[in-house]
């Protein structure tokens, strides 16, 4: 094997082994321009939700309450993504459930 086919692998193993490794909880503030990040608005949200949403209802509210800015293109699957990150990670500390598929709720 030549060493730059080695290389290529052990570098794509030393990027996959980083990526796994699980990142710390930021702390639930404001950003820098005192918009809420998107989880804290998620979360916000399903608390004055009296049923259950899904993530493309939730950033609808968040956009349309002002409590959250996006440019991306899929802010409704980086939303749920998020949020089922949290679930999974957390376990019962988190602040969100998912009742069904697709649909999350407060705890």
């Amino acid at each position: 094997m030549s060493s730059s086919k080695k290389n290529a692998k052990t570098k794509g193993h030393a990027k996959k082994a980083k990526a796994e490794k699980p990142e710390a909880a930021a702390p639930a503030k404001p950003a820098g321009d005192g918009k809420l990040s998107g989880l804290d608005a998620a979360a916000k949200v399903l608390a004055e939700a009296k049923e259950p949403m899904n993530a493309k209802a939730i950033v609808e509210t968040m956009l349309a309450k002002g409590l959250w800015q996006t440019d991306g293109k899929t802010p409704a699957a980086t939303i749920y993504s998020a949020m089922f990150r949290e679930i999974r990670q957390k376990g019962e500390a988190a602040r969100f459930k998912m009742v069904e598929r697709g649909k999350f709720a407060a705890k």
